[in-house]
């Protein structure tokens, strides 16, 4: 059987996060139309079947640990530098880099950053032109063509992480790059992120999408404090939402607190389909200026540091 690494690399909003969620079939990293939307590296794990059918008579069995990595972008602050470090680190660590470029946006500057930087990778790429389901038809051609004579890569692979189109055989083309072995984690694994992160993550994914563009990355959660099921049940959670400045705090709590209800009614929703358990969520604002440069907070959301590698 095969069984690897495999990290999805890519321009903020190429749609890594919502490719992950469809390969591993579960929704592990949260998704809006902001860039920079995923911060930290995230594992999800899928087992594939050497069970035949009469659409796939030759399946190949293993096991693919993907990992989700922020888009690699221009770092404007020591968040972003860790976001950015986050996803060069994974590079040096797998088996396989699936390269995800949305083939709905023309490629620019931060397209040729990206392939400067997959190009010097030692391992097979395989390139994933996202987004076919709404890019131009006659353009996909010519940009698969265009990156492989600049890069050099093992195959070229036009998809919709959003419909699943050609997904399917996306997974093929990975299983067959990677190396034979045995299986890195059980059967039943999924992923190596502690509860509380997603409930820090579903939380912030309902601040995106309910802000617009009006607080779009100065925005943070923090889990305060996490507790399990009772014997009725219920889980309680108690979160401190961050902004960075004091005119922030009235934008997300809205006029008579009528948008913080909105997003604790929407997240709610959303962490007990996660946790399939009832929930009670308390959240608060807090102003912290500056949090996205302090060294300690960006510590306590589980980004890493160079610093700390020395």
């Amino acid at each position: 059987m095969k069984a690897g690494f495999v990290a999805l690399v890519g321009r903020p909003n190429a749609g890594k996060s919502t490719l992950l969620n469809r390969l591993v079939g579960q929704k592990l990293a949260i998704v809006s139309d902001k860039p920079q939307t995923t911060r930290n590296r995230i594992v999800g794990v899928r087992q594939y079947s050497k069970t035949p059918s009469p659409q796939d008579p030759k399946p190949v069995e293993g096991q693919i640990v993907f990992l989700d990595t922020p888009g690699i972008h221009k770092p404007l602050h020591r968040l972003n530098v860790r976001m950015v470090d986050a996803a060069l680190d994974t590079l040096k660590e797998v088996d396989v880099i699936a390269v995800v470029v949305d083939g709905s946006e023309p490629g620019g500057a931060g397209d040729d950053f990206l392939m400067d930087v997959i190009r010097k990778s030692k391992v097979p790429r395989v390139l994933v032109l996202n987004k076919v389901d709404i890019a131009d038809k006659a353009s996909l051609l010519p940009r698969l063509a265009e990156y492989d004579k600049e890069v050099g890569f093992a195959d070229l692979v036009p998809i919709s992480a959003l419909t699943g189109e050609n997904v399917d055989r996306l997974e093929k083309v990975l299983l067959s790059h990677l190396p034979e072995g045995e299986p890195i984690y059980p059967e039943d694994y999924l992923t190596d992120q502690p509860e509380r992160f997603f409930v820090a993550e579903l939380i912030r994914e309902q601040v995106l999408q309910q802000t617009r563009d009006e607080l779009p990355f100065s925005t943070a959660v923090v889990v305060d404090k996490f507790e399990e099921a009772d014997a009725k049940g219920l889980m309680r959670f108690f979160c401190t939402i961050l902004v960075d400045r004091e005119s922030q705090k009235p934008i997300l709590v809205g006029r008579a607190g009528a948008r913080i209800k909105e997003i604790g009614t929407a997240a709610r929703k959303e962490l007990e389909t996660f946790f399939d358990a009832r929930v009670y969520l308390d959240l608060h604002v807090k102003v912290r200026e500056g949090w996205r440069e302090d060294e300690r907070m960006l510590d306590s959301l589980g980004l890493p540091s160079r610093r700390k590698k020395g």
